[in-house]
């Protein structure tokens, strides 16, 4: 396998994340292809991605790349296989960013092809802090494997799993700045109402995430150990609402995406 070129079907959100990583890594790959149907989304992308991105209208131009990226959500999925499938080379690669569509699925739609990966890419990868868990199809092998992982190397942290953990990294890993980013915000915004500078808010509230995700999971302290750290709990009464949340949210959301229920 030789990843000379990389074809995007899709010029959305998650493109814009990859290449926006490879960009400021100074590591974006020789020739990129994007294909969308949207022109609004490829100019978009031509005024963010760079000059080594060349966008088209034509899914045909991306799909005849060495690895072909399928960058859309899961209702596009069945139409991007079925865009791909006609000029896609024997030699190739195809890399799915989407949950819910398994391996085999993607093989009998494309007619025996299998030499699939899938990622599971998250949001920082577009600073070159991801965490992007993959897994490869048993048809490549260990070279080809490594040329992927290299590939992706700059945007962050990219450990291989099964395939059938991807599902759960799309709720917590992939999903997971959602959850907190609103609450850090408005942290910040709280400093600096309280009189910090907007730059030393967001600093102080940055560190402080950093470090309190370190002492939970790094310390050796269980959780009620590190809470106790602290002698003031201010937001106490609101802890359990915030937890049902997510115990209500998220397992339904795990369910339909993987389409099989929460692990206990």
């Amino acid at each position: 396998m030789n990843l000379q070129s990389i074809g995007f079907l899709g010029g959305g959100r998650v493109a814009r994340i990859l290449l926006g990583g490879w960009r400021r890594a100074g590591a974006m790959p020789g020739e990129v292809v994007v294909y969308d149907p949207d022109p609004k989304a490829l100019e978009f992308l031509e005024m963010s991605a760079g000059p080594n991105v060349r966008t088209t209208g034509e899914p045909g131009q991306a799909a005849s790349a060495d690895l072909v990226v399928l960058a859309v959500h899961p209702p596009a999925f069945e139409a991007a296989l079925e865009a791909v499938r006609p000029t896609l080379r024997p030699e190739a690669t195809v890399l799915s960013l989407a949950p819910k569509v398994v391996m085999s699925k993607m093989t009998e739609a494309l007619g025996g092809f299998s030499r699939l990966v899938r990622m599971i890419p998250n949001a920082p990868s577009i600073i070159g802090a991801g965490y992007n868990p993959v897994a490869f199809s048993e048809t490549l092998s260990e070279e080809e494997r490594r040329q992927v992982l290299r590939l992706f190397e700059p945007l962050g942290e990219c450990p291989q799993v099964e395939e059938e953990s991807l599902e759960a990294y799309a709720i917590v890993s992939a999903m997971g700045p959602t959850y907190l980013s609103f609450q850090l915000a408005t942290l910040r915004d709280v400093g600096v109402e309280l009189g910090l500078s907007p730059e030393a808010a967001a600093r102080a509230t940055a560190r402080m995430a950093a470090g309190a995700v370190a002492t939970l999971f790094d310390s050796g302290l269980n959780e009620a150990e590190a809470m106790d750290l602290i002698p003031v709990r201010p937001l106490a009464a609101h802890e359990t609402a915030i937890t049902n949340a997510y115990r209500s949210a998220l397992p339904a959301l795990y369910e339909k995406l993987a389409g099989r229920p929460m692990a206990v």
